[in-house]
């Protein structure tokens, strides 16, 4: 059963940074704002698709599954990004993602700006006996990065594992769940600002998630 959301952001509430205040000062002297209350009467946050609602989808739409076999390996890449916080999340990310999915190569890699590279995943990836690696972009939507710079730094990283295929995945797009996944944080940031929840694990500790009024 997936951690609610609200457990997760009592433990990461600690996270917040001198630079997301910063960002929170720079908004704030950029606006006259008072702080409103908002009535409780919302209703709770409905529970994201569970992976049985996915393969149902799949079964409407007539896909057919493949299931990962004990030789893939995912890795899942984001940008990267110089602070420490933001590359967290991608390790938390795929933490979650290995517990939900059961997979047992699945490696978090940055495109830039951190570690761990791309390289050093592909390499981890292989050394745990991989003998086909999926990268998966952590992107919304299909860019310069996904078009360009991913393929070309799996490509090279292929280059020192010879019998090793590898397949680069659509990045998350217009998928369906993406709506819920939405909705879900819409509905627990509504809760937030009413006082019925504590800041998410994104907002954590920058007190940016309130309801404005000029």
């Amino acid at each position: 059963m997936m951690q609610s959301a609200k457990t997760l952001s009592q433990a990461l509430i600690t996270r917040g940074t001198s630079s997301r205040r910063e960002r929170v000062r720079i908004l704030e002297s950029q606006i006259t704002t008072k702080f409103v209350s908002l009535p409780r009467t919302m209703s709770k946050s409905c529970a994201l698709s569970t992976k049985s609602d996915l393969n149902h989808r799949n079964k409407v739409a007539g896909r057919v599954e493949y299931m990962l076999s004990e030789n893939d390996a995912v890795i899942i890449v984001d940008h990267g990004s110089r602070r420490q916080e933001s590359n967290d999340m991608l390790n938390e990310f795929v933490a979650m993602f290995k517990a939900r999915t059961g997979y047992q190569i699945v490696e978090p890699a940055h495109m830039e700006l951190a570690e761990p590279s791309i390289s050093d995943a592909f390499k981890l990836c292989v050394q745990k006996g991989a003998t086909r690696v999926i990268v998966s972009p952590f992107f919304l939507f299909p860019g310069r990065h996904w078009l360009q710079d991913i393929p070309a730094l799996v490509t090279d990283a292929s280059k020192y594992h010879s019998g090793i295929s590898f397949v680069i995945t659509a990045p998350l797009g217009l998928h369906e769940l993406m709506v819920d996944v939405m909705n879900d944080r819409i509905k627990y940031c509504l809760s937030h600002v009413a006082g019925d929840a504590d800041e998410c694990s994104v907002c954590a500790g920058t007190g940016k998630c309130r309801l404005y009024q000029t």
